[in-house]
């Protein structure tokens, strides 16, 4: 006879967990909104993530080009105000989904290209070069932000997207979380007395003091965190805590090592052309257009996970087609307002959604007022942006890991006792990232990339499209998905193309209105479809 330990199972208990296609638990959604005090903190904690990325990027690319801690402190206050701009216009008439538009990576190795171009050599005033090495930026970018413009508003990303199922979005939204680990815990180690720290602690709050209520300490885990370790940060640092260390180690643990708060002007307005009129030069161009097509995916898998932790329906193929048309005018102004890099929607701060779980599109909204508030008065945002990069590495850790869970929830559509897509999910995420860490590892040991023909451009394009997980997995994940057992009479079924078959076209499911319409009644003159 058998014991009995723990009384009759319920039978409830064995019952498979029911598939969801507006994620449930979200405090928030897109179309809500939060008190308007709550709403504000939350924008500007939407803020404060974005600066990472804003601060990192012209802080790697400028000097290679000429430039100063002048030209990059105007650099960053362009981007904010770029991004401000840019985030209001995809919220507004975009996806309508809450996504912050900011810098992109993708655009940093043909930018570097560029830079260490032998035709600048001829210009010996580092301030020439710099301005002549951002006239040719400006030029690429702007040519290449046309072909996100032909893609989206021509329909070709609406193409894309019905082909797209379940499984094949599945690699596409992780590795976009995954794929940026390298800006995770390899750079919070550049300065482990804060960076773990900060790990430790957004992981605790954010987690552990969720349950309270009301949440506060959970919903405001980012500003808890950056507050508590940029003071302990400030008191190592006056305390000469770093003096004896090397320089590598200064740049990242100290606070007043960033150069930002002295170079930055108290109030200036970015404007268009700022640096001159751009040059052209088609070479740089075609790299440049590559850096383009992989926004474009990297931006789709974030408009997909800010659509699960918005809890918005599955987003459909005409809006997002309409969101990369959109990115297309982000980029455009990024080129003309000269802010060294294209857009992309922010991984960082899709993840934050899922972390506060507030998917609200105002409060996203408020974060670009913020964009455009510190990008004008120039010293508060440079006070702000000298925020030890260790710090957000540590955030980094936590958002882009919720980016790539959101991924990993769309297997519920999906037959998981399928070799077929036990397969396809595990070699497209398994190529996605060995063979970007293949192109990354060449470049180290050999400071070029593993192509290497006598057309630069060429081999920038190869470098760009190979270097991003998230455009290498969807392009095995989509491919195997339409090839493999086509025919099979399970594989609709197997892909989860049952599931998503209804949002499909945007006028077959009531709640697609309710979340991706256009504002002012504009749908009657610009009809998604």
């Amino acid at each position: 006879m058998a014991g009995g330990g723990g009384g009759p199972q319920k039978t409830d208990d064995f019952q498979p967990h029911p598939i969801k296609d507006q994620l449930p638990g979200v405090d928030f959604c897109v179309t809500s909104s939060p008190p308007w005090p709550e709403a504000i903190l939350l924008g500007f904690q939407h803020f404060l993530v974005m600066l990472g990325t804003t601060v990192f990027i012209p802080t790697l690319l400028v000097p290679l080009m000429g430039g100063g801690n002048v030209e990059k402190a105007k650099v960053i206050e362009t981007i904010l105000f770029v991004a401000g701009i840019n985030t209001l216009l995809q919220t507004w008439f975009g996806t309508r989904l809450p996504v912050v538009m900011g810098a992109s990576y993708a655009f940093i190795i043909p930018v570097v290209s560029i830079a260490l171009s032998r035709r600048f050599d001829v210009y010996i005033d580092p301030h020439r070069r710099f301005k002549e090495t951002m006239k040719a930026v400006q030029g690429a970018i702007v040519i290449a932000s046309l072909l996100q413009v032909i893609f989206g508003f021509l329909g070709f990303v609406r193409i894309f997207g019905r082909y797209l199922s379940p499984l094949s979005a599945v690699p596409l939204v992780t590795l976009t979380g995954l794929g940026f680990f390298a800006f995770g815990f390899p750079q919070l180690a550049k300065c482990v007395e804060i960076g773990l720290p900060a790990l430790i602690l957004v992981v605790f709050i954010s987690q552990y003091t969720m349950r309270l209520k009301p949440p506060i300490f959970g919903r405001f885990a980012v500003l808890f965190t950056v507050a508590i370790v940029w003071t302990y940060a400030e008191i190592l640092t006056a305390a000469g805590a770093y003096k004896k260390r090397s320089y590598a180690t200064q740049i990242s643990c100290r606070t007043d090592r960033s150069g930002l708060i002295s170079a930055a002007p108290w109030i200036r307005i970015p404007y268009p052309f700022q640096w001159g009129r751009p040059d052209f030069n088609a070479g740089d161009i075609f790299a440049m257009m590559a850096a383009a097509f992989v926004a474009i995916i990297e931006s789709t898998g974030t408009f997909i996970a800010a659509s699960r932790y918005g809890s918005a329906t599955p987003i459909p193929p005409s809006v997002i087609s309409r969101g990369v048309g959109w990115l297309g005018v982000s980029t455009f102004l990024d080129g003309i307002f000269g802010s060294v890099s294209g857009s992309t929607a922010s991984v960082e701060n899709a993840g934050l959604l899922g972390m506060t779980r507030v998917g609200s599109r105002r409060v996203i909204q408020i974060s670009a007022a913020f964009m455009l508030f510190f990008s004008v008065l120039g010293k508060f945002g440079a006070f702000l942006a000298s925020i030890p990069m260790p710090i957000f590495a540590a955030l980094y850790c936590v958002l882009f890991a919720y980016v790539a869970s959101a991924g990993l929830g769309l297997l519920q559509f999906c037959n998981l006792n399928s070799f077929r897509t036990m397969f396809i999910v595990g070699f497209s995420i398994f190529m996605g990232l060995s063979v970007t860490e293949y192109f990354h590892e060449y470049h180290l040991i050999s400071d070029r990339g593993p192509v290497h023909t006598r057309s630069i451009w060429f081999n920038n394009i190869v470098e760009v499209i190979f270097s991003s997980p998230a455009t290498v997995g969807i392009i095995v994940a989509l491919f195997l998905d339409l090839t493999v057992s086509r025919g099979h009479s399970t594989t609709r079924r197997d892909s989860g193309r049952h599931w998503w078959e209804k949002f499909q076209n945007y006028n077959t499911d009531t709640r697609s209105e309710e979340f991706y319409s256009l504002p002012y009644n504009l749908n009657r003159h610009f009809p998604s479809v």
